[in-house]
């Protein structure tokens, strides 16, 4: 998707006010007072609230399923070499946009919800079924578990990544961690690790 430097600052000024206060929390003045721009800008590059949002949506889940069939398609790197890239993967991609994987949770957790997220749940339909298949041949290949719950591999992935993000505060005490760029160097290492441990021992026969 080609977006030009306003409507990416557009994005990136809606994108923190929509994490910080909720959508509807958040107008589109807001918005504007914020990036320092004329509303009639936003109306002109977006159309509206909910279709900046949308254009948010697909603009950070681009690309994702190609790099998730770069890792699988490498048939010369075992299973499990694989699998721990994958899991790289997805942890470096929710951390970096965290935000926005924030907004789309609030959003859909509300009863009330006017936001359908069509293209986020399309999106996460073929990047699982892209792993589902990953999975599968492991399996045929006997490397990995045959009773695997294999649609929960991804919430297991997210939960574990969001549980330590929403009690960051007291991770930070727990490891010393005292600023972001220690937080993104535990992302990285101990807590990526501590995921492709726990998926290994649900997945394959390792001990």
């Amino acid at each position: 998707m080609q977006l030009n430097e306003k409507q990416l600052q557009i994005i990136a000024v809606a994108e923190k006010l929509f994490a910080e206060n909720g959508f509807t929390g958040t107008s589109v003045r807001n918005i504007a007072k914020e990036a320092g721009i004329n509303v009639a800008m936003i109306s002109y590059y977006f159309g509206s609230k909910e279709k900046l949002l949308e254009k948010m949506v697909v603009y950070r889940m681009a690309n994702f399923k190609i790099d998730l069939i770069s890792v699988i398609d490498q048939e010369d790197t075992s299973y499990i070499e694989r699998l721990d890239q994958l899991i790289t993967l997805f942890v470096n991609r929710i951390h970096e946009n965290q935000r926005i994987y924030k907004i789309i949770h609030t959003e859909l957790s509300k009863d009330s919800a006017c936001l359908t997220f069509e293209h986020y749940i399309d999106q996460k339909k073929e990047n699982y079924k892209t792993l589902e298949s990953f999975v599968l041949k492991g399996q045929k290949a006997d490397v990995f578990k045959e009773n695997v719950e294999i649609p929960l591999i991804i919430p297991t992935l997210i939960g574990v990544y969001f549980h330590f993000n929403y009690n960051q505060e007291y991770f930070n005490q727990l490891y010393l961690i005292k600023n972001a760029k220690q937080t993104d160097s535990f992302v990285k290492t101990t807590l990526t690790k501590h995921i492709q441990t726990t998926l290994k021992a649900l997945l394959t026969y390792e001990n």
